[in-house]
Parts: structure tokens; C-alpha cells; sequence
């Protein structure tokens, strides 16, 4: 079953995580997902999408990393035509897109500190304003989130609000970096193996 979402493993903890997150998916909880990269997060976050109530809804994969720092709140919340220089129109940001589906928030970790409060706000009561709008949008949607950074350490050091890592933290899995599952090295090479002959045209 995990193989037909794309988790490839024999390995003892990662089938009991798979099977934890399969009875968690058919909660309204947020998700966190930590792991170092590499381990399989965004794979487990489409799982929780496949395997939930929200499965005929989008799903919508938001990399904070790779996200321009000033346009953060406009990307995540959308803007209204005029906010700023170059809105031209409307936009419906990542959050609106997702709704009655799962967003995946991947490296939430890089989240901007301005913007963490209006996250926070998300998540308590599924509220927003887009950029330059005087009324709130409301949205149904279920978060996932995922970490390579140890968010405990980031709170520490002022660069992640507490309170926002403890509404993400509704439910948290640990996901093992390969180096700790080396019995799923043969299956994985096989399965690379079999992909990159297909895409060739080989057996």
C-alpha cells in the first residue's frame, strides 16, 4: 500500500509512520513532518492528501525556501488589484487555491518572521487578508507542514514563533534519513533502476 504512493521501504519505523500517518489522514489535524532532506516528506505529504476525506480536492505544494522573501504574504494570502506597484489584478494566493483540499507547507522553517503572525491566524480560525484587501478571506483547508531545520533551535535563537510551531505541531512524525534504513538501498536502486530503463526505452 505505501509502494502505491510512492514510499518505497521495507523498513520496520517507516511502515509503522506510514500506517500512523494513514489513520491520522482521516483527521482534520495539521501534520508536521521532520526530517532531514532527502527523507521522504513531500512523499508522506501526499499521502495524508491521498489517503484523506480531501482526496477529490487540490493539493498544493508551497516551498518557503525557494519563495523571494518580499513576495511571501502576496504568494501565500494573494493580493487585491492595486495593493502595491504591479498589481494589476486580483490574485488568489496559495492558501485560496487550496481550498476543501491540503496545502503542503515544504521548509517552513524559512517562513519570514512577518509573516509567521498571519500564519499563526490561519491556523487558529482558517483566516486572512489578502494584501491591500479590508476584509478577510475564509478558507477550509488542511495543513502539512515539513522541517529540515530543528525548529526548536530556531525558536531559541527568535527566528520561529513558539506558538506557531505548537499549532503546527498538532500531530509530528520523524522521518529516518537513508543512512538508518540501509535494507531499503537494494529496493530503491531497483526501483530507480526500472525507471530509468522505461524512460530509455530498455529493459
Amino acid at each position: 500500500e505505501s509502494e502505491q504512493l510512492g514510499i518505497v521501504t521495507q523498513d520496520a519505523k517507516v511502515l509503522t509512520t506510514f500506517r500512523d500517518v494513514k489513520k491520522a489522514a482521516q483527521s482534520s489535524a495539521t501534520i508536521l513532518l521532520l526530517g532531514e532532506t532527502g527523507t521522504g516528506k513531500e512523499l508522506f505529504a501526499r499521502a495524508v492528501h491521498a489517503l484523506s476525506p480531501r482526496v477529490g480536492g487540490p493539493f498544493v505544494l508551497v516551498n518557503m525556501a525557494a519563495m523571494p522573501a518580499g513576495l511571501v504574504e502576496s504568494a501565500l494570502f494573494g493580493h487585491v488589484r492595486g495593493a502595491f506597484t504591479g498589481a494589476i489584478r486580483d490574485h488568489k494566493g496559495f492558501f485560496e487555491q487550496a481550498h476543501r483540499g491540503t496545502i503542503f507547507l515544504d521548509e517552513i522553517g524559512d517562513l519570514p518572521p512577518e509573516a509567521q503572525a498571519k500564519m499563526l491566524r490561519v491556523l487558529q480560525d482558517g483566516m486572512f487578508d489578502p494584501v491591500g484587501a479590508t476584509s478577510p478571506t475564509k478558507v477550509d483547508v488542511r495543513i502539512v507542514a515539513a522541517s529540515n531545520k530543528d525548529l526548536r533551535q530556531e525558536i531559541s535563537q527568535k527566528r520561529f514563533r513558539e506558538d506557531l510551531y505548537f499549532r503546527l505541531k498538532g500531530i509530528d512524525f520523524k522521518l529516518p534519513p537513508l543512512r538508518e534504513r540501509m535494507d531499503d538501498v537494494p529496493l530503491l536502486a531497483e526501483r530507480f533502476l526500472r525507471e530509468a530503463a522505461a524512460k530509455a526505452g530498455r529493459n
